[in-house]
């Protein structure tokens, strides 16, 4: 199996809708820096639903190669929606499998530079605030801004800029 290359950002959209949308305007921006970069859409990976008991049965074949291409980048921003005042089922069902990896469930996030941003159709902040709250909790080094969007406040690309540029001044942190 061939390693991912190593990219200064991954974006990682955690919806096939807007919230994709939003995750390839950032992509763009962050090659427009001169960063090399990746999209990760979380809804295209095959993770049944974590259960303790599904782990008995060892891993599913896509969460290796999630793992390694999480690993190869330096810093992340997410793109989600909100789902019922909270973080949308397929982040979070990647973050419990990711999460059961090893010793130290922290392993893949603690140190990591992460930046967020939602288009929502709802409010949008109880997203960013559970996130930040479940980030922070694993160790990353979660950027102070945060992009909120929806139809009648769309995302401008100085926004955009302006919250790569914070992220991409972050370096991880050697644990």
């Amino acid at each position: 199996m061939n390693s991912p290359t190593a990219v200064d950002v991954l974006v990682i959209a955690a919806s096939n809708g807007e919230n994709l949308k939003l995750a390839e305007r950032f992509a763009g921006a962050a090659r427009q820096l001169g960063s090399s970069t990746d999209l990760l859409d979380l809804t295209t990976i095959d993770l049944p639903l974590y259960r303790p008991k599904a782990e008995k049965n060892g891993n599913p074949a896509a969460l290796a190669p999630l793992q390694n291409r999480l690993m190869a980048a330096q810093r992340w921003v997410i793109c989600a929606p909100e789902y019922n005042g909270s973080i949308p089922p397929v982040f979070t069902n990647a973050v419990a499998w990711l999460s059961v990896q090893g010793e130290d469930f922290r392993a893949l996030f603690n140190g990591r530079p992460v930046a967020m941003a939602t288009f929502s159709g709802g409010g949008g902040m109880e997203l960013l605030l559970s996130l930040r709250i479940q980030l922070t909790h694993l160790g990353a080094q979660v950027v102070g801004r945060q992009l909120l969007s929806n139809h009648a406040k769309p995302a401008k690309d100085d926004s955009i800029q302006d919250l790569l540029k914070r992220l991409l001044q972050c370096a991880p942190l050697q644990l």
